[in-house]
């Protein structure tokens, strides 16, 4: 996945969220934007079903539409990514159509997967699957189901016990070490997943911007992105290796660790893995499953390999960097 300088990236973060950067070329017929119609949408490296997974996007998420090839889009995510995603995945919608949509209400499915019905009750016909994060708008509601329109107007009832309003989800976001912890562990056994950011499979990076993403952030993608934001917590010696003792002085709940797999031969190598830390030694992280694992010799779930890797710590929570965005804050999510 791609590597930028910090200097780089906080450049190409503040133009794009401010939407200085211009919008697609002549292939989109002026169909700038788009909002994301399926669960979860796979996006690509390459125009092609074939080609590697780069990342995912979730029902109602806004993306930027640049460039159209054959039935794909090359489109640029919330967090500033651009990968290719097949037009099946997107509604696209022009500068009026997109400001409409804005402006309605929405709903956001809060329980962790489930479906919609087309009727509102439980045993009628299902309209679409439905993973935490999901967006919707909404049209109405009766004492059980919010009845709610997708970006490409199929209608369909969501049980209330499994959905909030979206402007109620959001003044409830609190991004406390609690909290990103308890969204952590609330993905605990899900399946590593390349390019996954969703609660059906995650990647390391996918995981902890989903952690954030449940406590109302938006965070950068990649881990090799990630490290570059944030505060700097000291937690390596002389040498550049772990110290734990300075770990376990320094590091805070929720602060996020940094690894590079090749570490040992390149002194500059490439963060290539980020893991959430817990206290007392543990971290949260996708590595085969979301698990936990500790950097403290003799400990039961030690992490020799990890450990051994580990160039960096930062931490996000209280951090004044413009690359940590609230989701209220966001264009690609408020009614701008």
């Amino acid at each position: 996945m791609h590597f930028f300088s910090k200097t780089l990236w906080l450049v190409f973060f503040t133009i794009y969220t401010t939407g200085s950067i211009a919008q697609g070329d002549s292939s989109v017929h002026h169909k700038d934007y788009g909002i994301i119609n399926l669960s979860v949408a796979n996006l690509r490296t390459k125009p092609a079903h074939s080609a590697e997974m780069a990342t995912q996007l979730l029902l109602g998420t806004r993306i930027d539409i640049l460039q159209k090839q054959g039935s794909n889009y090359r489109v640029r995510t919330p967090e500033g990514y651009m990968a290719w995603i097949p037009s099946s995945s997107i509604v696209p919608m022009s500068k009026a159509e997109i400001l409409a949509w804005n402006e309605k209400d929405k709903i956001i499915y809060t329980a962790e997967f489930g479906k919609s019905f087309s009727l509102p009750h439980k045993a009628s016909q299902r309209v679409s699957d439905l993973v935490y994060g999901n967006i919707l708008s909404l049209q109405g509601e009766d004492h059980n189901f919010y009845e709610v329109v997708y970006p490409d107007n199929r209608v369909a009832y969501i049980p209330k016990e499994e959905a909030m309003l979206f402007i109620n989800w959001l003044t409830t976001r609190e991004t406390t070490p609690d909290q990103i912890l308890i969204s952590a562990k609330s993905m605990l056994g899900l399946p590593y997943l390349w390019g996954g950011t969703s609660v059906k499979g995650v990647d390391c990076s996918g995981f902890t911007k989903m952690s954030f993403f449940m406590n109302g952030y938006v965070i950068p993608r990649d881990a090799s992105q990630q490290v570059m934001v944030g505060d700097t917590i000291d937690i390596l010696d002389d040498t550049k290796n772990l110290s734990p003792e300075k770990a376990i002085k320094n590091l805070k709940p929720a602060d996020l660790l940094f690894f590079a797999a090749d570490k040992k031969n390149k002194p500059d190598a490439r963060v290539t893995h980020v893991a959430i830390y817990i206290g007392n030694g543990e971290f949260i992280h996708a590595a085969g499953m979301v698990k936990i694992n500790s950097l403290l010799k003799g400990a039961a779930n030690y992490d020799d390999v990890q450990t051994r890797t580990i160039v960096a710590a930062r931490r996000y929570i209280g951090a004044d960097d413009a690359a940590i965005q609230k989701i209220e804050e966001s264009p690609y999510y408020n009614n701008q």
